[in-house]
């Protein structure tokens, strides 16, 4: 099939790759605008469009498809077969999903109808869900309500984090997008009930409340790491924290230190240990390398 893909972060970069393996003609790839980064600034180019570059593919990177007459019409000129969304982070204009012969296919990381929206893997983990998955969805006008071609889903365990999730459902979605393509199964409507939306992230998410349970903190920090990150303060400094692990039970004021393995109360008479830690102007590492170098007392009290 001669096809269009739009994607940008590295959650769609399986599935560029297993398209082209599965011989179909990626005529151009739409991603987001190189956008600067790092300290210097400098501009960086998306996962997707520098896997395109390295493929060989024309890449379009326009700042907006709204009121973009020029780029609509010269999509709807190429006569795409269909065209592949993941992850791309602009909103198709009707025009443009009704310009390719079988219309625009998403690749959404989740069980539709729950979690649609921006943040479905970190979502699922923050929710104590037991299960996430992909959904193959022919796309609409509305936010992920598109009819479904094909879902599968995974399990989610307590070690899952959003890491491994990300990963396990990048490479999942890859491969049912080009089974999808090749079987053309029938679409069924999303049910109406267990509608729910992922919220955008912002940093402020990763702020741990430690009157919060054990368990609540030890799902957010395996959804929020590595972006935005779950984060804590001591003395207005800011210490991000990468691994926990829940303790025993332990009653004492929530953020309280309880020993010197970097055990922390939390609420309802809960405890975590915290695993991975960084200062600020330092990598992740170790509790024991970190209380090394920082030595925190019993009694300290974290968050406050």
């Amino acid at each position: 099939m001669r096809l269009a893909f739009m994607g940008t972060p590295d959650f769609a970069v399986p599935a560029l790759y297993a398209l082209r393996d599965a011989g179909h003609e990626i005529a151009a790839v739409y991603t987001q605008p190189p956008r600067p980064a790092g300290r210097g600034k400098a501009l960086r180019l998306s996962p997707v469009h520098h896997a395109a570059e390295t493929l060989g593919i024309l890449v379009r990177c326009p700042e907006k498809l709204r009121n973009n007459q020029e780029e609509l019409d010269w999509f709807a000129a190429q006569k795409f077969d269909v065209a592949i969304v993941a992850a791309y982070g602009l909103i198709l204009p009707k025009a443009m999903l009704d310009a390719p012969e079988r219309g625009c296919l998403n690749i959404h990381a989740s069980l539709l109808p729950r979690w649609r929206g921006a943040s479905p893997i970190q979502s699922a983990i923050l929710a104590g869900d037991t299960e996430s998955g992909v959904t193959i969805m022919q796309m609409d006008v509305g936010l992920d309500t598109g009819d479904m071609l094909s879902s599968v889903g995974v399990p989610i365990t307590a070690v899952t984090t959003a890491t491994s999730l990300h990963d396990e459902l990048a490479a999942l979605g890859a491969k049912m997008v080009v089974d999808v393509l090749r079987e053309c199964p029938q679409a069924i409507p999303q049910p109406e009930e267990g509608v729910t939306y992922a919220a955008r992230l912002t940093k402020e998410d990763g702020r741990i409340d430690w009157t919060q349970p054990a368990e609540t903190i030890d799902r957010q920090v395996r959804a929020l790491t590595p972006w935005p990150g779950a984060f804590t303060t001591l003395d207005d400094v800011t210490l991000k924290i990468g691994a926990v692990e829940i303790e025993a039970k332990r009653s004492s004021t929530p953020g309280t230190v309880l020993d010197d393995r970097l055990t922390v109360a939390c609420g309802e008479d809960t405890a975590l240990r915290i695993c991975r830690i960084q200062r600020p102007g330092r990598g992740m590492m170790d509790a024991e390398a970190f209380l090394r170098g920082q030595p925190m007392t019993v009694g300290t009290r974290l968050g406050s």
